[in-house]
């Protein structure tokens, strides 16, 4: 082993690494080609404790026991929650927070429903709380108390606003900003028929300007697209836009020219310019001979689209959101646009439920954790209730099949993966487990749990983990392991300290579809550490298939890498055409100012007995590798000096 390393030593790098088509490089060096990590079974709620060595400190936080190579001490408390915990272990350079929940929940302005929250277990009891009390938030008698359940009860059960709350229309002219197509998103209704529908065309759609009782249409033209958004202007207006409106286009009242003829409905020109013309049959005859319009069947389309085939009641497996090793079983109550709110199965009030797609990576059919390996929570639910069944097979997302024979992943290699516990970074990882059909076991470096209970799985092909090396060449900033002292990080070093192996280049997903977004694009995007929240954001970086996320009006640290056929991203008008509820954007006079209420609340929900990721310290950079083209050209390669 010391020849081999030597001879290593004495290489150039240039030698010692490979290129290939992902524009990668291929051949780390490795101190170790064994694999360290263990197996354990899957057939028991319980997992085996990896061994460590007597050399780590192992201190515990928030019922979870970390190890950390620096063995910082000290303790923290939470200025959100109040918890006390290992310093080491907080979120943010200052460690005034235990989670990123807890640190966006203070800049949303939840800190007074959070106080709330813990002053609850106080109210049955009516008893009062000494003057003298420090907890931070705490009432000194129980009338106070009262005043406060009552001031904050809109804090805990904001009301509901309408998806049309928010004028996106508006909003696109303010800022000058395009709206991602419909045919970015082929998981969306529309997505794979959207092709015939693009501006210049023209359709039919009601005349909001007349003064008659009864409703009568007009023909109007597309000026500009953004998702299922369109600014249409009447005919007869020309290059009078007082009068321009947005609308969707997969609402009822739009068809294409034609359909009042074929309907019996009446085309009424606007009353502001009725005057213009006095054969206005002559100058829609004009107008559009050689026009475009809308498929005759467009309307059954969006009807057809909108029908989902995941059914209230059918049974799934879906990953535990607070445990995110293990999968549970969980009832689909809900389902809105091709998102299911899920309830878990043991859940006694239905309060305890996940919300994501049927196309998400995060739900598979009933047995998949046990015909791969992966740990599973029995549930003690022996009585099905009333219409229950097993969601089909087929109604799950299908992955590549691999051949895992060969070449293929192997407990211990080294990897980039977004961490889901804090999406805006990507992290130095390890894989801990080879499970069957190509998935595996993911642990972040250096902030585990020492009984594995925050590894998750990504398929073998997952667009979220990349070769050892991709941030460097793409120019993103690279979170290495907690604790790891030897900044800036370099991998080749790490390897060789670490004693492992980086895994190949040829085993990661190298296709980039021709996804068709371009950054400043705007859409609504599931805020993944909240999954409820559907909000207005945009894209801020695109590197190959992965795109950064960014939410309007929020910090950059609550960004999110996503894949660009990702089920959690929609077009622009989605929210209202499913009538899911859309999050507009954060004020910034509410972010600033703590003690102003914020219409929308918009809070993460940190995964409960996780690690706490520290994202502040490794800040985003923008960098030159963005790739604004979509094809599937080779990955930017970095020469070597």
């Amino acid at each position: 082993m010391e020849d081999t390393r030597d001879l290593a030593e004495r290489t150039p790098r240039s030698e010692r690494k490979r290129r290939d088509s992902f524009g990668m490089f291929d051949g780390y060096d490795s101190c170790s080609e064994e694999s360290t990590s263990s197996s354990s079974s899957e057939d028991s709620e319980d997992e085996v404790v990896p061994s460590i060595p007597a050399t780590l400190p192992i201190i515990k936080n928030n019922g979870q026991v970390y190890t950390y190579p620096d063995g910082k001490a000290g303790m923290a408390t939470c200025e959100m929650c109040g918890m006390v915990g290992v310093r080491d272990a907080f979120y943010s350079k200052t460690k005034r927070f235990c989670s990123v929940s807890c640190s966006r929940s203070y800049s949303s302005n939840s800190k007074k429903a959070s106080i709330l929250a813990r002053l609850q277990v106080n109210a049955p009891c009516l008893r009062p709380v000494p003057s003298k009390s420090t907890e931070p938030g705490q009432i000194k008698s129980c009338a106070t108390l009262f005043t406060y359940t009552a001031t904050l009860h809109c804090f805990l059960f904001p009301p509901v606003v309408p998806a049309e709350s928010f004028e996106w229309g508006r909003y696109i002219c303010s800022n000058n900003t395009v709206g991602a197509p419909v045919s970015c998103f082929k998981h969306a209704p529309m997505g794979l028929c959207w092709g015939d529908v693009e501006e210049g065309i023209r359709i039919e759609v009601l005349n909001s300007d007349t003064n008659l009782s009864t409703k009568v249409y007009w023909i109007a033209e597309i000026i500009k697209l953004a998702g299922f958004k369109a600014l249409l202007r009447y005919e007869g207006f020309d290059n009078d836009s007082s009068k321009d409106f947005w609308c969707n286009l997969c609402i009822p009242e739009v068809h294409q020219v034609g359909w009042c003829a074929s309907n019996g409905k009446p085309l009424v020109p606007p009353k502001s310019i009725q005057h213009k013309y006095s054969n206005w049959k002559v100058f829609l005859v004009k107008r559009l001979t050689g026009a475009k319009t809308l498929p005759p069947d467009f309307n059954d389309k969006v009807h057809e689209n909108m029908q989902f085939p995941f059914k209230k009641f059918m049974r799934v497996e879906v990953v535990d959101k607070n445990y995110l090793c293990r999968t549970r079983v969980a009832l689909v109550e809900q389902i809105i646009g091709g998102r299911l709110r899920l309830v878990y199965e043991e859940s006694q009030d239905g309060s305890d439920d996940f919300w994501c797609h049927m196309y998400s990576p995060l739900i598979h059919n009933i047995g998949w954790s046990r015909s791969i390996g992966h740990r599973f929570k029995r549930s003690d639910i022996t009585k099905k209730i009333d219409g229950q069944v097993d969601a089909p097979a087929q109604l799950f997302h299908k992955v590549k099949e691999v051949d895992q024979c060969r070449d293929w992943f192997k407990d211990g290699m080294k990897l980039e993966a977004i961490d889901p516990l804090n999406l805006s970074a990507i992290c130095v990882a390890t894989v801990r487990k080879v499970l069957a059909d190509g998935y595996l076991m993911i642990g972040i470096d250096g902030s585990e749990a020492v009984d594995g209970s925050d590894w998750f799985c990504y398929h073998g092909t997952s667009p979220s983990i990349f070769p050892a090396g991709f941030c460097e060449i793409n120019n993103i900033e690279l979170t290495p392991p907690r604790g790891y002292t030897k900044l800036p990080f370099k991998w080749f070093d790490y390897l060789r300290e670490s004693c492992s192996i980086a895994a190949p280049v040829r085993l990661f997903n190298k296709d980039v579809p021709n996804h068709g977004f371009r950054q400043g694009m705007k859409l609504e995007a599931v805020d993944l550490m909240e999954p409820r929240l559907v909000c207005v954001a945009t894209v801020t970086r695109i590197v190959h298939r992965l795109l950064r996320i960014h939410f309007d009006g929020w910090e950059d640290e609550y960004d999110q890498w996503v894949d660009c056929e990702s089920p959690d991203l929609y077009p622009v008008g989605w929210c209202q055409l499913t009538g899911y509820q859309l999050q507009p954007p954060a004020s910034q006079s509410n972010r600033d100012m703590p003690q102003s209420v914020p219409k929308q609340k918009k809070k993460a929900q940190q995964y409960k007995g996780q690690k706490k990721t520290e994202v502040d310290e490794f800040t985003f950079s923008q960098g030159t590798s963005d790739q604004e083209s979509n094809g599937s050209g080779s990955y930017y390669i970095k020469q070597e000096p």
